[in-house]
C-alpha cells in the first residue's frame, strides 16, 4: 500500500504586475514505493531519491517530455540556418510602418548608418576612399592583365561593384575590387577554351559569364543561409592555397620582367619555369632593371608603412607613384624602342553594358559555371575572413550571409556592366581601415574616383610599361604569403600544417584546381575521421574533490576501485557505433588485465560512461548501448550512464534501452555514479555475486 504525505513550503516571492505580492508555493509529494525499489520523491516534474540516513539527496536525470517530429525538425533547422537569429531586429518591432522600415534596414544595410551619418564621417570616408583609389587604379589595371583581359576592365570592376557594396555591404572596413588569385584562376581555367591573344572577344564573354555564375552562387548561399559550407575551407587550407597561388603569380611576372611576348597559361612551377628558360634568347635587360627598381621601391614603402603605421599612405600611394614615374620615364626615353613593352591605349568612358554578352547556351557554359563557382568560393573565403577579422578588431558585428548576398549582387551587377570577379582583398581593405574609414561609403568615394579616371585620365596610361604592373603584382603577392601563420600551424597543430603544405604543393606542382581539390579532400577526410573514430578517454578522481578528469592529462587522477570511467567525446551515430562498441570492450579488457597484473583487491564491477560530451545519438547509437549492456551482463559487469543530455535520454527511453539499464543507473554526475556503484555493486566479492548484482541492480538497493 502506498502512503502519501503532503508538505507545502514557501519557495520564493514573486512580483505580480498588479503590485500585490504573493508567495509562490511549491508542493512536494513523498511517495513510499514498494520495498524492491528505493523510495523516491516527485518534485516539480523531476524524480529524486528520498534522502538516505546520511542526509544526502541524489537527483535523478529526468526524461524530457516528448516533442513532435515537426517541432524537433523546426528547431534543428532554425539552429542550423539561423544560429544568430538574424530577424530579431524585425520581429521585435510592432507590425506596421516600423516593421516595414526594419525590413528595409535588414535588406539594405546602408539605411542603418545613413540616418546618423555626420560630416566627420564624410571627411574620414573621403580620405580613405581617395587613398584606396590611388591603390585601386594601378592594381585594377595590373590584375586585369593577369586575368588576360583588357586593362580597362580592371577599372570597370572597381566602379559598379563598389557602388553596389556601398548599399548592400555591412562591413565598415571592407574595400572591394579585383583580386590576384581570382584573376589567375580566370586565366588558367578559361584560357584553354579561348585564348586571350587570339580570341579576346570570346574570352571576355566567358569571363563575364563566369562572374555572373559566381554572383548567383554567392547570393544563393547567402539567401539559403548556407554560408557555413564555405567554412569547410579551413584557415590552414586557405593559408596554403593563397601561398601557393601567390608563388605561382610571382613567377608568372617574370614575363613582364624579362620582356617576353609569349608565355604559358599553365600555373604549375615546372611549366612556368620551362616557359621562362625556353625563351632565354629573348630576355631583355632593360625591363628587368626597371622592374627591379620599381619592385625595390614598393618593398621599401611597404617596410616604412609597417614600421610607422601612421605613414600607411606611403605604401598605399606607392603603386600609383610607380606607375606615374615609370610612364613618364618610358615616354621620355621612348622605351618601346628599347624592349620595354607598354599596355597601349586604354578605352575612355564608363562601363558599357554586357548583359547580351553572357553565354548561357554555349559549349563553354559549363566551363564558365565551374570557373565561377570555384572563384566564388575563394573570393568568399578571403572576403568573409577579412570582414570578420576587422569587425572583431573594432567590436561590431558582420552578418556573413548578408555579406554573401552583397558579394553575389555586386558580381551579378558587374557581369552585366563589363566587370569581372570582385571580392574584398586584404590589401585594399587594410589600407581602407588604416586610412580611418567610418562606413561603406568609402567604397562609393573610391568608385567616384575611378569614374573620374575612366572619364578623363585613361589616355595617360598609354605609355605605362607592363613591367610596372608586374612589379605591382609581385609586390602585392609577397604580402599574401603568410609565413607567420604557417609557423603557428607548425607549433599548434601538425595535422593543420600537413593540410597547409598539401594544398601549397598541390597548387605549385599541379594546378589551382588540384590544390583546391587536395584541400577539400583532406579537410573532408579529417571531418569524417573525427566522426567515425571519436576519442574515448579514461577518467580518474582528483584527490580531495568530486571532479573526474582524464588520467592521461592529470597525473594525480586516481582510478576508482572496481569502477572504470570512460568518456565519449563525440555524438554516437551509425558512423562510429561499431567502433565505439569495440573500443569500449578493449578498454574493459585492458582494465581487467591491469587489475589482475597489479593484484588489486577490488576487481572490475562497473563501467561508467560519461555522456556529457555526447551531443546526439541515433538509432544505431541506442542499439550500440543496448548491445554493450547485454555484453557487460554476460561478463558480470554493470553499466552506468553519467550526465546524459535531453536528446540522449529521450531516445534511450523511446528505444527501451533506458528500461533495460534501469533508471537508478543513470546519474547526474560521474562522482554520484561511482559512489553508487561502489556501494551497490558489492565490490570485492566473488565473480558470481558480482554477476548477479550486475544482472539485478534493483535487488542491491
Amino acid at each position: 500500500m502506498i502512503g502519501t504525505t503532503l508538505r507545502v513550503l514557501t519557495k520564493s516571492q514573486t512580483t505580480i504586475p498588479s503590485s500585490s505580492r504573493l508567495q509562490q508555493i511549491a508542493i512536494f509529494f513523498f511517495v513510499q514505493a514498494p520495498a524492491t525499489h528505493p523510495p523516491v520523491m516527485v518534485a516539480g516534474g523531476q524524480v529524486v531519491d528520498v534522502p538516505p540516513p546520511d542526509g544526502r539527496l541524489r537527483l535523478r536525470v529526468p526524461v524530457p517530455p516528448p516533442r513532435s517530429f515537426l517541432r524537433t525538425a523546426r528547431a534543428g533547422l532554425r539552429e542550423t540556418l539561423f544560429p544568430d537569429d538574424p530577424f530579431r531586429a524585425v520581429a521585435r518591432e510592432p507590425a506596421g510602418r516600423r516593421r516595414a522600415l526594419a525590413v528595409l534596414r535588414y535588406v539594405f544595410p546602408c539605411l542603418e548608418w545613413l540616418p546618423s551619418y555626420s560630416s566627420a564621417d564624410l571627411r574620414s570616408d573621403l580620405v580613405s576612399g581617395l587613398t584606396v583609389a590611388s591603390l585601386a587604379v594601378p592594381q585594377g589595371i595590373s590584375y586585369a592583365r593577369l586575368a588576360g583581359l583588357d586593362p580597362v576592365v580592371g577599372l570597370y570592376s572597381s566602379f559598379v561593384p563598389s557602388l553596389v557594396y556601398a548599399v548592400l555591404g555591412s562591413s565598415r572596413d571592407l574595400a572591394v575590387g579585383t583580386m590576384a588569385v581570382g584573376s589567375l584562376l580566370f586565366a588558367s581555367m578559361l584560357g584553354p577554351a579561348a585564348s586571350p591573344a587570339t580570341d579576346p572577344a570570346l574570352y571576355a564573354r566567358l569571363a563575364f559569364t563566369a562572374t555572373f555564375f559566381a554572383g548567383v552562387f554567392q547570393a544563393g548561399l547567402g539567401v539559403l543561409r548556407l554560408g557555413f559550407l564555405v567554412d569547410f575551407l579551413s584557415h590552414a587550407a586557405v593559408v596554403g592555397f593563397m601561398g601557393g597561388a601567390a608563388t605561382v603569380v610571382c613567377l608568372q611576372q617574370l614575363r613582364g620582367f624579362l620582356g617576353l611576348h609569349h608565355f604559358t597559361h599553365a600555373t604549375d612551377i615546372p611549366a612556368v619555369l620551362g616557359s621562362v628558360f625556353s625563351q632565354s634568347a629573348q630576355w631583355q635587360w632593360q625591363p628587368f632593371v626597371l622592374g627591379c627598381c620599381l619592385f625595390l621601391f614598393l618593398q621599401i614603402t611597404r617596410y616604412i608603412s609597417k614600421r610607422r603605421p601612421k605613414l600607411f599612405w606611403v605604401s598605399a600611394a606607392a603603386p600609383l607613384v610607380s606607375v606615374i614615374l615609370s610612364t613618364v620615364l618610358v615616354y621620355l626615353i621612348n622605351g618601346e624602342k628599347h624592349g620595354i613593352q607598354t599596355i597601349g591605349s586604354v578605352k575612355q568612358g564608363i562601363n558599357p553594358p554586357s548583359l547580351k554578352s553572357l553565354l548561357f547556351s554555349s559549349p563553354h557554359t559549363w566551363l564558365a559555371a565551374k570557373t565561377g563557382i570555384i572563384t566564388g568560393i575563394i573570393s568568399l573565403a578571403e572576403g568573409s575572413a577579412v570582414a570578420r577579422s576587422f569587425a572583431m578588431a573594432k567590436n561590431y558585428h558582420v552578418d556573413g550571409n548578408k555579406e554573401m548576398i552583397a558579394f553575389g549582387a555586386m558580381n551579378m551587377a558587374g557581369s552585366c556592366t563589363s566587370c569581372y570577379l570582385t571580392a574584398g582583398p586584404f590589401s585594399r581593405s587594410a589600407v581602407n581601415r588604416d586610412a580611418g574609414c567610418r562606413s561603406p561609403a568609402s567604397n562609393a568615394v573610391m568608385a567616384l574616383a575611378v569614374l573620374a579616371t575612366l572619364l578623363f585620365l585613361t589616355p595617360l596610361f598609354r605609355h605605362t610599361p607592363q613591367v610596372a604592373l608586374s612589379a605591382i603584382i609581385a609586390s602585392a603577392m609577397l604580402g599574401v604569403v603568410d609565413l607567420r601563420a604557417a609557423a603557428r600551424l607548425a607549433r599548434v597543430d601538425r595535422v593543420d600544417l600537413c593540410v597547409c603544405l598539401g594544398t601549397f604543393l598541390g597548387v605549385v606542382l599541379g594546378s589551382i584546381d588540384v590544390g583546391l581539390a587536395v584541400a577539400v579532400a583532406v579537410l573532408v577526410l579529417r571531418v569524417l575521421l573525427s566522426v567515425a573514430r571519436p576519442r574515448t578517454t579514461a577518467l580518474g578522481k582528483i584527490p580531495g574533490t568530486a571532479a573526474y578528469r582524464r588520467v592521461d592529462q592529470y597525473a594525480m587522477a586516481e582510478p576508482t576501485p572496481g569502477v572504470l570511467v570512460l568518456r565519449v567525446d563525440a555524438p554516437i551515430c551509425f558512423a562510429n557505433a561499431s567502433y565505439l562498441r569495440e573500443r569500449i570492450s578493449r578498454w574493459i579488457t585492458d582494465e581487467e588485465d591491469r587489475v589482475v597484473g597489479s593484484g588489486a583487491a577490488a576487481p572490475l564491477r562497473c563501467v561508467v560512461l560519461d555522456m556529457g560530451a555526447v551531443a546526439s545519438i541515433d538509432s544505431c547509437g541506442t542499439k550500440m548501448v543496448e548491445d554493450l549492456k547485454r555484453s557487460l551482463d554476460k561478463r558480470g559487469l554493470q553499466i552506468a550512464l553519467a550526465n546524459p543530455g535531453s536528446e540522449i535520454m529521450r531516445k534511450l527511453d523511446k528505444s527501451k534501452v533506458l528500461q533495460l539499464i534501469g533508471d537508478e543507473w543513470v546519474f547526474l554526475t560521474v562522482a554520484e555514479a561511482c559512489d553508487y556503484a561502489q556501494s551497490n555493486c558489492k565490490v570485492g566479492t566473488d565473480a558470481s555475486q558480482g554477476a548477479a548484482a550486475a544482472a539485478s541492480p534493483d535487488e542491491m538497493v
